[in-house]
């Protein structure tokens, strides 16, 4: 059985940071391409960000230069650290593994940024 678990999620002020983890079992990760994906109030979800099997990865232009995601191998999880968060990252952060046309989803963990 497939599972995405995300953590970290929270209540922080704005320029406050926080790190996502989404820990994975019942794949082999190593050959998946991990996400993280957000939705905020009123919002479509978008991809915050992306690292491919290779290490390679992508972000969103709103979250570039603040945001950044790894993954171990070794303990089956992909990471977003997030720095300099402003009211506008706040919504419901996603974890997607994703290989071929095989997509698996995490239930989600909210991120609130707020005074």
């Amino acid at each position: 059985q497939v599972q995405l678990v995300e953590s970290g999620g929270g209540l922080v002020q704005p320029g406050g940071s926080l790190r996502l983890s989404c820990a994975t079992s019942g794949i082999t990760f190593s050959i998946y391409r991990m996400g993280w994906y957000r939705q905020g109030p009123g919002k479509q979800r978008e991809l915050a960000a992306a690292i491919t099997s290779g290490g390679v990865t992508v972000y969103a232009d709103s979250v570039k230069g603040r945001f950044t995601i790894s993954r171990d191998n070794a303990k089956n999880t992909v990471y977003l650290q997030m720095n300099s968060l402003k009211p506008d990252d706040t919504a419901v952060y996603y974890c997607n593994s994703r290989f071929g046309d095989v997509d698996y989803w995490g239930k989600g963990t909210l991120v609130t940024v707020s005074s």
